[in-house]
């Protein structure tokens, strides 16, 4: 027998009119704005499945926009995204694909340059009651939905590089719920995420990135 709680049958709290819709979409642009150093100059979201079709009328755009900003589903900064986006100087397109349907029915890419010029791609997935998960980064194939505390790490697929990871995590008692390593081939660019219990403690990204072959470190926090 399974079992659900009062908050999937209720919903989250959220600002729009659909959990997957609105919710869901500013919960994966908030998780994609944690992956890259800020400020944004330029945002690209190209949106696929029923996001293509309906994200002016459930108020996607929005809460996309709203969640690279870093407002949560329940904030009301929402309403005003675009206004507060031009404020900041912040540029953003949207774009429908509905040629492409070999995905899952709400799913976005989103691509975003810094003023330093880095570029990342993130592409998410929203579930249904707020969910998502996050399911590419830079075009490679990963696997995390935000709900637990995470650190996703890219470094070269070299030996010892897990190790460190692993060492350092448990130098500041950090207890690993999941962990995963998706790579683009063997001794290329990878991505170790460790998904951990609790709140991550500080000083973690220095000391991962004490190790030669760590090139970036990203925390999320629940």
């Amino acid at each position: 027998m399974s079992f659900i709680s009062v908050f999937d049958v209720l919903g989250p709290n959220m600002i729009g009119p659909s959990s997957s819709h609105t919710a869901g979409a500013a919960v994966i642009a908030y998780l994609a704005h944690k992956l890259i150093a800020p400020p944004l100059k330029q945002v690209d979201f190209t949106l696929y499945g029923s996001f293509s079709k309906t994200y002016h009328g459930h108020g996607t755009d929005r809460a996309l926009l709203g969640g690279i900003m870093g407002f949560s589903p329940d904030d009301l900064c929402i309403r005003d995204s675009f206004h507060i986006a031009n404020e900041r100087h912040l540029a953003f397109t949207f774009t429908p694909n509905e040629t492409e349907t070999d995905v899952h029915p709400n799913t976005v890419d989103i691509r975003m340059e810094n003023a330093a010029g880095q570029v990342m791609t993130v592409r998410g997935e929203s579930l249904g009651g707020g969910k998502v998960r996050i399911v590419r980064i830079n075009g490679v194939r990963v696997d995390f939905t935000g709900e637990y505390a995470a650190v996703i790490a890219i470094h070269q697929d070299k030996p010892g590089v897990v190790a460190h990871i692993t060492k350092v995590l448990s130098e500041h008692n950090v207890n690993i719920a999941f962990m995963r390593l998706f790579r683009e081939g063997k001794g290329d660019t990878a991505y170790s995420i460790i998904e951990s219990d609790g709140t991550l403690p500080d000083g973690i990204p220095e000391q991962l990135k004490a190790n030669p072959h760590i090139r970036d470190v990203m925390i999320v926090q629940p």
